[in-house]
């Protein structure tokens, strides 16, 4: 079982990483609207990875708490180890992808609000009293 439970960890976090690489494709590209829709893809994959690898984990510490003497590498057959390798390795490649998209979310996000602070007037707050922003675009009278 502990075999199955890594394997369906391992193919969750490959699905993610594919559907991250596509979101980074796609931020470059300026299709917002796609990479919105696979976060709805993306929601269940990440809890489905959490669920398998906590039974993976318990599964682990069963077979630790009936050995309570004997190292873990000692109890854990090859295929165990390799998987385990592998999944580190996923979560790994993961975390690179995940940092390389939230590098391109932040200067897509900076772009538009400091595209809205040039058109719409804005109150600029700070130590001082709050100041009127002028927009180089738009100009707005009440």
């Amino acid at each position: 079982m502990l075999h199955n439970y890594l394997r369906g960890a391992i193919a969750d976090l490959e699905s993610l990483i594919e559907l991250t690489r596509a979101d980074v494709a796609d931020i470059k590209e300026a299709k917002h609207d796609e990479v919105f829709l696979r976060n709805d893809q993306k929601q269940p994959l990440i809890v489905s990875f959490e669920n398998k690898k906590n039974m993976a984990q318990q599964e682990i510490l069963a077979i630790k708490s009936q050995n309570p003497d004997s190292d873990l590498d000692a109890l854990l057959d090859n295929e165990t180890s390799e998987l385990l390798g592998v999944m580190r390795t996923r979560l790994e490649d993961l975390k690179e992808v995940n940092s390389s998209y939230a590098r391109m979310v932040f200067a897509v996000s900076e772009f538009y609000s400091s595209l809205m602070q040039r058109i719409f007037p804005h109150e600029v707050t700070g130590y001082g009293a709050p100041k009127r922003s002028q927009s180089t675009f738009l100009k707005v009278e009440a």
